[in-house]
């Protein structure tokens, strides 16, 4: 009799012990705040990324998604200096994951150029949400309009109701409750692809910016970006194979403090990029507005003497 009793209370305690976390999980897969959260970030594949990873954690998301940012549009401080030790000896990624997948997000640790706006596909899920909240009887399942068994005039061919193509059915939601979304055109093998691709357009809308980089001598794809392994780069010289970044910081209006913060969060971005252009077998080049942005940048990175150049032409 104990014997029984001692297996009943078992089973109840395991009971217990599973339903919880069942119905925590539930509860942290809404995606809807990592959506809000990332509609405030620059993304270059429309946010379809952020959309696919939303019902994980925004931790999660920040890493698998990190790639699909505008890294040209967006700088990372570490202003807590927790993400000093785990980025020593890393490459910009890691200092940037870590800051952006903090739980708090510290003023000024993330600075975005020029305003943002959110990503189509991020957009979509979330109106698709407000229009599932707001309206919550205008979608039927579809087996409320009857698809009569009637066995009236079978001769007669029913009106053809069902798929109509002038009304393109949408994507019935899976696990979120928002269309799932997948980069159709360009995936992992062509980002990796060595092969310069022109943009006929350059990202930001910084005229400043898009005048120095079409200025640079012997351009050859002014007017807009090139594409290369992964990366929108400003300009390319085919002539050198030489790719180029462009700075327009006001550099010299800036107080010292913030001088040291740009210039620590620009050197990482800098030899990454710089890796991802030796990787395909081009020169680099970056080209900033002052002297005393050069001198600095040299300074705190002396493996990059030789790299950066001053824009007479801008």
């Amino acid at each position: 009799m104990r014997f029984r009793a001692c297996i009943a209370l078992l089973l109840y305690v395991s009971a217990c012990a599973t339903s919880a976390p069942s119905s925590r999980k539930l509860a942290a897969r809404d995606p809807r705040p990592n959506l809000q959260r990332a509609a405030t970030l620059p993304w270059t594949d429309g946010g379809r990324c952020a959309v696919r990873e939303a019902s994980e954690p925004w931790s999660v998301l920040v890493e698998r998604c990190f790639h699909a940012l505008d890294h040209d549009r967006i700088e990372f401080h570490d202003r807590t200096g927790k993400c000093a030790i785990a980025s020593a000896g890393a490459a910009a990624v890691g200092l940037g994951v870590c800051v952006l997948a903090a739980p708090e997000l510290v003023v000024g640790a993330v600075v975005v150029a020029g305003v943002v706006v959110v990503g189509f596909a991020i957009k979509e899920a979330l109106d698709t949400y407000a229009e599932k909240r707001g309206r919550p009887q205008a979608r039927p399942v579809p087996e409320t309009r009857p698809v009569p068994e009637v066995k009236p005039v079978p001769e007669t061919k029913p009106a053809p109701q069902e798929p109509s193509p002038k009304k393109r059915p949408k994507p019935e939601p899976r696990a979120p409750d928002f269309p799932p979304l997948e980069p159709p055109e360009v995936t992992e093998r062509d980002r990796n692809r060595c092969e310069p691709v022109p943009v006929p357009y350059h990202r930001g809308g910084n005229k400043l910016h898009n005048k120095c980089a079409d200025r640079i001598p012997f351009n050859s794809f002014p007017g807009g970006d090139v594409f290369v392994n992964g990366k929108n780069f400003d300009a390319l010289q085919l002539a050198t194979r030489t790719l180029w970044e462009v700075k327009t910081d006001n550099f010299d209006t800036y107080p010292p403090d913030l001088r040291d913060i740009v210039v620590e969060g620009l050197v990482e971005k800098l030899r990454h990029e710089r890796a991802l252009a030796l990787a395909c077998g081009f020169d680099f080049r970056v080209g900033v507005r002052s002297p005393a942005h050069k001198a600095a940048l040299e300074r705190t990175a002396p493996d990059l003497d030789g790299v950066i150049v001053v824009m007479e032409w801008c």
